[in-house]
């Protein structure tokens, strides 16, 4: 039988009942069980406007003030449970002069090696070959972060992956990756996403063993003093190796979690959600006027609200520890009034040439794009912590987390990375403030999206003069330990190497094959290195 329907239908710790009748009448009560923990990223392309999505203050305490000016102006409200990590970098940057990365493409080398802190194969050291197979569809050489918390944690080693929008991915925009060189596309319309999560849903309340299973502790734990004694007494061979047998299973599915009573109907219908309104957000089609994301489902949420409000339900029930909301890439956001798809708007020029005029207007339509996407990431926290749970909110339990594949798009830079987490992983992080992990100053540059393009101008981004960035030798704290952070907060273990594996019992300290983008020159010409490995201490609650 498939492991969800062992823990699903028969009830957690009541599978034993073969073997251990005294759960039938236990009494544990189930509200000493902390509530489990969830990782929700929201990804976005393409990078942002720095100069404006930063606050001002680097490091320390924020308040909704100094979210006022920026882009996350919409998380204000929230501001006590916001964590800003400044300061990192992410793996693989695209150079023209093959200083800080692979030469295969801008957009593949930071989507590829995003998730994965793994170079793509097959390498390119032409920065500017066209060759189909470097240019367009190389991939990494590893699993992304989202299948390796999925491979220890969920109930089918799969992340809940939801392409928002349902855009189907080119190779260049894809982040999700099961194994070395093999994509994973997951889940599009908002009707097959409540599908599977309706479907997880129980009839009746669980026993007090189930859950505390559904709310995190593993089925072993729950029935280890019966194993405990049944081990002690004088059993046949045969019945020890069935007891042996049990007990492997038990730890391979020791991790799973599907099962919440707060996981109902009513739920549902709380989160304003119904079969109608996700056939409806499903059936939206582009059309010259409109765009899947920005089209209107009812009187306050367009579709791309309703894939948030999906990724709390699937949160709710936990019906997987790990959800991916991924935007889609080279996209038109007509509902914004925008005609010029986002991949050219963030080169400024309109299309993909790295010099030439600007588009008239371009950096009004940029913060108009960053504007609609921390209001889609502000509705998900406010779901999320509307949603009471234990002692807290569903968004106390929970890292929810807004990713930019890169920082400024014309500049196509990796360091000093925009990322904004609500939620603290249940005490795991700090939160209501900003930590520079890279050296604790309190006013780390912005950057330099404004640069260009004042009143029309030109753009100028030779792979030298890439002004529009952040200095190269600032904010460079690797996002590998960042990482590390969040699979703790979740309780992914890792071997004896430190790096996450079923079945181990050490603090996850590494991830990836690299973490300096330089190393990553030659597509795996350097050996494996990680020089900085760990989580940062200073991110911890």
């Amino acid at each position: 039988m498939k492991r969800r329907i062992v823990l699903r239908g028969l009830g957690g710790a009541c599978v034993a009942a073969p073997f251990l009748g005294s759960l039938l009448g236990r009494g544990a009560k189930a509200d000493a069980v902390a509530p489990p923990k969830r990782l929700i990223v929201m990804f976005t392309h393409y990078g942002c406007i720095t100069t404006r999505w930063f606050p001002a203050k680097s490091h320390g305490a924020l308040t909704a003030a100094d979210l006022q000016a920026t882009t996350l102006k919409p998380l204000a409200p929230f501001v006590d449970k916001l964590l800003i990590p400044r300061g990192i970098r992410a793996m693989n940057e695209w150079t023209a002069a093959m200083t800080r990365g692979q030469g295969n493409d801008p957009v593949l080398n930071a989507a590829g090696s995003f998730f994965t802190c793994q170079p793509v194969t097959p390498n390119s050291n032409d920065p500017f070959s066209f060759d189909t197979a470097t240019k367009f569809r190389a991939e990494p050489v590893g699993p992304s972060l989202d299948h390796v918390i999925a491979k220890q944690l969920s109930s089918d080693g799969e992340p809940l992956h939801v392409r928002v929008a349902n855009m189907n991915d080119s190779a260049q925009s894809q982040v999700s990756y099961s194994a070395a060189e093999t994509s994973y596309s997951g889940l599009g319309t908002p009707a097959a996403v409540f599908a599977k999560l309706t479907g997880l849903m129980a009839g009746t309340a669980p026993d007090a063993d189930s859950y505390a299973v559904a709310r995190g502790k593993s089925v072993l734990d729950v029935v280890a003093d019966d194993l405990a004694t049944l081990e002690r007494f004088d059993l046949s061979q045969a019945d020890r190796q069935k007891l042996e047998a049990w007990k492997d299973l038990l730890h391979e599915t020791g991790g799973t979690v599907m099962m919440n009573p707060a996981c109902t109907q009513e739920t549902v219908g709380a989160l304003g959600l119904s079969q109608g309104l996700v056939d409806a957000a499903s059936q939206v089609s582009s059309t010259s006027t409109t765009d899947l994301l920005t089209t209107k489902v009812t009187a306050s949420l367009d579709v791309a609200d309703v894939h948030s409000n999906l990724a709390a339900l699937g949160a709710l029930c936990y019906a997987n520890p790990v959800i991916l909301l991924k935007y889609p890439g080279s996209y038109i956001y007509k509902g914004l009034g925008l005609d010029i798809e986002a991949t050219s708007l963030n080169q400024r020029t309109g299309n993909a040439s790295m010099s030439g005029a600007c588009v008239e207007g371009v950096i009004d339509m940029l913060l108009a794009l960053d504007d609609y996407h921390a209001r889609k990431f502000a509705h998900l926290v406010e779901v999320l912590d509307g949603i009471p749970e234990s002692d807290g909110t569903l968004l106390d339990n929970s890292a929810a987390v807004w990713f930019h594949q890169m920082s400024d798009g014309c500049a196509h830079n990796l360091n000093n990375l925009p990322i904004v987490q609500a939620g603290s992983a249940g005490g795991y992080f700090k939160t209501g403030c900003a930590v520079n992990v890279e050296d604790g100053s309190p006013d780390l540059t912005r950057g330099n999206s404004e640069v260009f393009c004042a009143e029309g101008g030109s753009v100028q981004v030779d792979g030298v003069n890439q002004a529009s960035g952040t200095d190269p030798t600032l904010a460079n704290a690797p996002i590998n330990k960042y990482y590390c952070n969040l699979m703790n907060a979740l309780g992914v273990k890792a071997g004896a190497d430190g790096f996450a594996a079923p079945g181990g019992n050490e603090p996850v300290r590494c991830f990836g094959m690299y973490d300096r983008t330089e190393d990553f020159v030659g597509g795996g010409a350097t050996p494996p290195l990680l020089h900085s490995p760990g989580e940062y201490a200073e991110l911890r609650g």
